[in-house]
Parts: structure tokens; C-alpha cells; sequence
């Protein structure tokens, strides 16, 4: 057989598997990702069946592309704006983990007699849970939207980030044999500046050229365009040193900015499923029966270990963090087990020669066999939840369940701290672009001149060098000199009190010297001048870009377009539903969510109003607007009548909302079986029932049938009239319930 029908065998077989054994997981009321790992296991190379896979190669390289759909999906779902607003709980919780696993695996490997290198790549990996095993999870059990789902996303995103140093790290370390923490944070400053540069650029170039080419955009191109920004910052990523899981997520967290990430989401999901699929069954090719058979002892203990210390370091961390013992303990329970990136690194450190090879296979198995837990675990966080509650004295659950601090209403913030934030901020961002523009001229510019300008003196290409660097950066520069949006607001409010003139002064010195040094910098990284004449030639250029009216509406217009951009989605959703956005942006600190309801057809509910419904009571929840069709009511009254199809907007905690939707979907009509329907024919006779009846003397409706056509001779009677008389030797065609159509007949 050729190598291009093999691979059609093994996608067949692949894809047939995974639809028999989820069929079954299914039936048994299982998560979809067991079947899908029951199926690998079974047509892996453990097995000698007919149907067994051939190339695992290209097996590898389709699980690839489904980890980076998973991933480009949990961008689409979870951007950037959100890993913001769950940041702070998010790196305590992945940070707590890491760091307390990193510990206790350290010592339980020197314990085992591992040696030391073995024991730090140990410790390193088995902090590490699976991204995609839980996406999967929480998708099948239809948790990605309960309130601890937003910290878990986002502690599995820090924890890849954090994977990612610990690839480069131990590599360091593997082949130096010592610890390099200059490295460490080269490779942190590394991934931020790249973070923050795809972002920046991603949002300002992307959601413009889909606005500019909106009209030609069908489902069809959109889903090419996707896929093509998804493989192609993928792409850039690997370029640059890292995942390619982390490139889809950066592209999907872009593209969740944009007002099409609903649209992309829906058209990528089909992909996502399908390519997933092929992963999960790759994982389970990955058990190796021999291997845990030679070392069930050591797997077990790590299985245990992994199920452990994960739950236990990620509540804590939780918890650390204010969020409460609920989202602790179930953030715990969703986060047991071992991820991809812990087998990753257990193949790093056996090529590199720092780890002996029967390592390799023993992460897998505790890797394959706690993601066939994950599903149950996460089950299990509710009982072992309400078990704790139930237990823990109640001095010690008020402890828990208080935020670990009070959050600050606008009017009592500093003004200060808000000042010195949008500063630091803005020195952030744009530094990170000046920084990059500065890369490109040392990359790209110089050689370009060099090859350009030969007969060019050395001296005078540098210089020219430098002035192009500057002329680029001028905008940016601008930008950190001069005060923008929120901070000329915040300054104008300090400038009321005369003891705020001096350190405001003082943070405008500061300002045109940051300004000036980066000036010195670029020149002097060209050119090599020195004296007081630099000093004034800076000083005279940095007053220029700071005051200059020139590059006002050129800086205005580039951060314009970046802001628009940014806050294009959440205006337009703004305008859409500005009920549920007030809401949901004024109380997001808290436990009060918003959600949109659909009534049911079948709905008990429909016709009564408000007061009959009495939803408040039966939930705690209170509607807040009714959307039919066209027509809104916001805060509808008690008098209100429901109708079919209504979208219902209700406010309340996670709970209320929860009782909401079990009693509206309580109060939906179970409905009487459809009886069988179905077309007959009929000849009439003398006797026949029919035969000299009018059609509409018959009130054939109350039969729950009705007469479609009559054949008399060479004439054809559709839909006769109801004067129509029937006459023996009449082939009549009935349509109707089947017991009332043999009577009829």
C-alpha cells in the first residue's frame, strides 16, 4: 500500500475508533476524553489488531495541530483583557503550585536515589497540568462559564508560560550542570517583550484590516484568514524560541478583541473537535503496558503524588488569593493532573542525556492515567466542597471566604496611584516598542544601508542610521513625554493642591530625561560622540519631541486607532445590550453575574406574567430586561406577561442563576407522544363512508386528517372545495392520524 493510502488507513482508523468508543463513553455517561483515550490505547502499538495505526509520525503531527486549535480556541474564549482581570489570582495560584510541587518532587526523587538533575527536572515538570485536558473536560460537563472556571483558564495559561522557562532553564542547566539565573530572567524579559509586541501589533494591524474588508468576508474566507493568522503566529513563535501552543493562544486572545471572535469561534470549532480528537487518541498511544508493568510501583506513587499536591497547592493558592473555598477547592480538583508539557520536558532532559531513559515512559503513564481521572476529579471538587463547608469550623470558613482585601470604589483610589500606574503602563508599552524598533534597525537597517550606500564612509552611515532609528521612534517618544487621556485628567486634579506642583515637576524632569537617555542610547550605539555637545544636542531633541505640535497628530492618530480597536468590541456590545454590560462591568468584583435566558415554547411559564412566574422567589434571581424581538423592557413590571421565545436578562449570584435555569427548565411541558402520521389512499365504493357526503358536512379536522386530492376519472381534485361531493369509483388521497385513517378509509 502506498505511503498516501496509509495515511488515509490511519485517519479512518482513527477517526472510527474515536466515534465507536465515544458513542459508548457517551452511553455510559462518561466524559468524551476517555473514549478518545481508550480508543488510542487500543489501536497504539501495544496491540496487533487489523486496525492498528502505521504511522505514528503523522499521528504526532495531527495532535500538534489539534493542541494548537485547542489552544487558538481558549484565546478565542479567554483574550487577553480577561487573563488581566484574573491575573494577580491567576500567577498566585499557578506560583503557589509550582512552587510547592518543585519542592516536595525534588525531595521525593532524591528519596528514590534519583540524582540531582534528574531531581530538578522531576520537581519542574510535575507542576505542570494539561490545558487541554481540561478545556476538553469543561466542555463536556458544560462548566466554562461557573465562576471558578475563570481562574483555572487562567492558571493553566501562566503555568504554560511558566513551562516554557523551565524549557529553557533546564536546558541551560542540563548542559552548563549548574544553575543560570541571569538566563532565567533574560528568557522572562524575553517572553514578555514578546507578549507584549504581538499584542500591541496584533491590535492595531488585525482588527482594522477586518473592519476594511468586512464586506468581503464570508464563512468561507473567514475561516481561511483565521486559520492562516493562527498557523502563521505559530509560526513566529517557534521563529523566536517558543510554543506553539502559546503562539494560537496569543492570535486567539488578538482576535477575541475583535468583533468577529464569535463569528471565528463558531467556524473553528468544527476544527477544534475534529483535530482535538486526534490528539487525545495520540495520548493514549503514548501508554506503554511494559513500562508501567517494570515500574507500576514508581508510577503509582507519582500518580498519587501529581492528584495530590496539585489539589492541595492549587487551593491553597486560591485561597491565598480571596477568591473562597468553593473556587479553591474546585480550581484544586479541576487542576489533578499531569500535562503535556510534563512529558515535553521528561523528553528534554532524556536527549539531552541528564535523565536515564526509563524516565520517559513512567511521566507518560502518570500522565495518560491522570488525565483519565480528570473528569472525576473535577466531579468530585462539588461533594468534597460541600463536605469542607459542612466540617470546617465556621470562624475559619468566615476567614476563607473574605476577600484577602476589600476592593477600593473609584472615588476613594489615589489619584497618585492611578497617575503613576497609566505612567509606568505607558513606559511599559511603548518601551517595548521603541525596543523592538531599535531590534529591527540593528537587524534589518544596518545591513540594508551597508548594501545600499557602499561608497558611504563608515561614520556617515551611522549616522544616518541613527537618524532613521529616531525619526520612527519619535512618535513613541512623544508619547512618553507627553501627558495622554487619563493622566492629563489625573494631573489637572493634583494641580489643585500647590503641595502636589513640586513632585509633579519632578515627575515632568524625569519624563524628558527618560526621554533624553533614550536618544543618548540609539546615538550612541551608532555614533560615537561624547562631551557636553551630545548632552545638548539630546536635550535640545527631546524638547522638540515633547513640545513640537508636529508629531501631535500623527502620535494622536496611531493611539486613537489602537484604543478604537482595543474597545471596538466591548462599544459595540455596549450599544447592543447596555443592560447587561453596565451591569456586568459595575459589579464584576463581586459574586453578581448576568446571563441571558431563553423561554422555552414548552415553557409552563409562557402567558403568565411576572407575579405568576414568581421567578425571584424561586430562585433569587431578578429579571432585569425581556427581550422580544425587536421590542425591549428593561426592568419589566410584575404585570409583565412572559411569551415563548422571550430572552430573559437576569441578575444574581452564580447560585441564583443556577436555580433559575433548573426551574425554567422545570417548568417546561413534557408533551403527549406524536401519533403516527401518515398518506393513504382510498377507492370509493357504494358503501363506503364517504361516498355521497359533502366535504364540508364532514368536519374531517376533528379526525385530525384531511383530504389532499381526489382522482375522479381523467380529473384531479386538489385541495377540493368544501361543496365537493363524493361519488363511488373516487381514488381519494387522506392524510392524516393513522387509527382515525383506517376508519375513514
Amino acid at each position: 500500500m502506498s505511503e498516501e493510502l496509509n495515511l488515509v488507513r490511519d485517519l479512518a482508523v482513527i477517526l472510527i475508533s474515536a466515534g465507536v468508543f465515544t458513542i459508548i463513553s457517551k452511553a455510559l455517561k462518561q466524559p468524551l476524553v476517555i473514549g478518545y483515550i481508550i480508543a488510542g490505547f487500543l489501536i497504539g502499538p501495544n496491540f496487533h489488531f487489523f486496525f492498528n495505526v502505521t504511522s505514528a509520525e503523522s499521528i504526532e503531527q495531527w495532535s500538534e495541530i489539534g493542541l494548537i486549535f485547542m489552544m487558538f480556541g481558549l484565546g478565542l474564549e479567554f483574550s487577553f483583557k480577561k487573563l488581566l482581570k484574573v491575573g494577580a489570582g491567576a500567577l498566585v495560584t499557578a506560583g503557589t503550585k509550582a512552587a510547592g510541587v518543585f519542592i516536595l518532587g525534588y525531595v521525593s526523587a532524591k528519596a528514590m536515589g534519583w540524582t540531582d538533575m534528574e531531581s530538578i527536572f522531576l520537581g519542574g515538570l510535575l507542576g505542570m497540568s494539561s490545558t487541554a485536558v481540561v478545556i476538553k473536560s469543561y466542555d463536556d460537563m458544560g462548566l466554562k462559564k461557573k465562576p471558578f472556571a475563570g481562574l483555572v483558564f487562567g492558571t493553566l495559561v501562566v503555568e504554560d508560560l511558566i513551562a516554557i522557562i523551565l524549557m529553557v532553564l533546564l536546558s541551560t542547566m542540563a548542559v552548563s550542570n549548574k544553575f543560570e539565573g541571569k538566563e532565567m530572567v533574560l528568557n522572562l524579559a524575553k517572553l514578555v517583550f514578546f507578549l507584549i509586541l504581538w499584542f500591541l501589533v496584533g491590535i492595531y494591524l488585525i482588527p482594522s484590516i477586518l473592519k476594511q474588508t468586512r464586506k468581503y468576508l464570508n464563512d468561507e474566507i473567514l475561516l481561511l484568514v483565521s486559520a492562516g493568522l493562527c498557523f502563521g503566529m505559530v509560526t513566529l513563535a517557534s521563529a523566536v524560541g517558543f510554543s506553539s501552543a502559546l503562539g494560537a493562544f496569543v492570535m486567539g486572545s488578538i482576535l477575541a478583541e475583535t468583533v468577529e471572535s464569535e463569528h471565528i469561534e463558531k467556524l473553528t470549532h468544527p476544527i477544534k473537535d475534529l483535530f482535538g480528537a486526534i490528539f487525545f487518541i495520540s495520548v493514549g498511544m503514548m501508554i506503554a503496558p511494559s513500562a508501567i508493568l517494570e515500574h507500576w510501583g514508581v508510577i503509582l506513587f507519582l500518580v498519587f503524588f501529581v492528584i495530590v499536591t496539585h489539589i492541595i497547592f492549587s487551593a491553597v493558592g486560591a485561597i491565598l488569593t480571596g477568591s473562597g473555598l468553593e473556587t479553591g477547592v474546585r480550581t484544586g480538583f479541576s487542576l489533578a493532573q499531569l500535562g503535556e508539557f510534563g512529558f515535553i520536558l521528561a523528553g528534554l532532559g532524556v536527549s539531552l542525556g541528564v535523565m536515564r531513559d526509563f524516565i520517559y515512559p513512567v511521566i507518560i503513564s502518570v500522565s495518560v492515567i491522570t488525565t483519565f481521572t480528570t473528569p472525576y476529579m473535577i466531579k468530585f471538587g462539588e461533594p468534597v466542597h460541600r463536605f469542607l463547608a459542612a466540617k470546617l469550623p465556621d470562624k475559619l470558613l468566615a476567614r476563607i471566604d473574605t476577600p484577602a482585601k476589600k476592593k477600593k470604589s473609584a472615588a476613594e483610589s489615589s489619584v497618585w496611584k492611578q497617575l503613576l500606574t497609566s505612567y509606568f503602563t505607558r513606559i511599559l508599552l511603548y518601551g517595548v516598542i521603541i525596543l523592538a524598533i531599535f531590534i529591527a534597525s540593528k537587524l534589518y537597517l544596518v545591513p540594508l544601508t551597508a548594501k545600499m550606500f557602499p561608497s558611504w564612509s563608515g561614520t556617515l552611515r551611522d549616522s544616518f542610521n541613527a537618524g532613521v532609528t529616531i525619526f520612527v521612534m519619535i512618535p513613541f517618544l512623544y508619547g512618553l513625554g507627553v501627558n495622554r487621556g487619563s493622566m492629563s485628567e489625573q494631573i489637572r486634579v493634583l494641580q489643585k493642591d500647590s503641595q502636589n506642583r513640586l513632585p509633579l515637576l519632578g515627575l515632568f524632569i524625569a519624563r524628558i530625561f527618560l526621554v533624553t537617555a533614550i536618544i543618548t542610547g540609539v546615538i550612541s550605539s551608532y555614533v560615537e560622540l561624547a562631551g557636553w555637545s551630545i548632552l545638548l544636542i539630546l536635550v535640545a531633541a527631546a524638547t522638540v519631541i515633547i513640545f513640537s505640535r508636529r508629531y501631535i497628530k500623527h502620535f494622536t492618530a496611531l493611539e486613537g486607532r489602537f484604543l478604537q480597536n482595543l474597545n471596538e468590541k466591548e462599544t459595540l456590545q455596549r450599544k447592543k445590550a447596555p443592560v447587561a454590560t453596565t451591569i456586568g462591568e459595575t459589579l464584576s468584583e463581586y459574586d453578581v453575574r448576568i446571563e441571558t435566558l431563553e423561554l422555552s415554547p414548552d415553557s409552563l411559564l409562557a402567558g403568565k406574567t411576572l407575579r405568576q412566574a414568581d421567578l425571584r422567589k424561586n430562585s433569587g434571581a431578578n429579571v432585569v430586561k425581556i427581550q422580544r424581538g425587536s421590542h425591549s423592557f428593561v426592568i419589566p413590571g410584575v404585570d409583565t406577561v412572559l411569551f415563548p421565545g422571550d430572552r430573559i436578562i437576569a441578575v444574581g449570584s452564580a447560585q441564583q442563576l443556577e436555580d433559575l435555569k433548573t426551574f425554567l427548565k422545570a417548568s417546561e411541558a413534557t408533551g403527549e407522544k406524536e401519533k403516527d402520521f401518515n398518506v393513504v389512499r382510498t377507492d370509493l365504493g357504494e358503501e363506503s363512508y364517504l361516498t355521497g357526503k359533502q366535504l364540508g358536512s364532514l368536519d374531517m379536522r376533528a379526525f385530525h386528517c384531511m383530504i389532499i386530492s381526489v382522482i375522479r376519472g381523467e380529473e384531479v381534485f386538489t385541495n377540493p372545495r368544501p361543496d365537493f361531493v363524493f361519488s363511488p369509483g373516487d381514488h381519494v388521497w387522506i392524510a392524516g392520524e393513522t387509527d382515525s385513517l383506517h376508519w375513514l378509509a
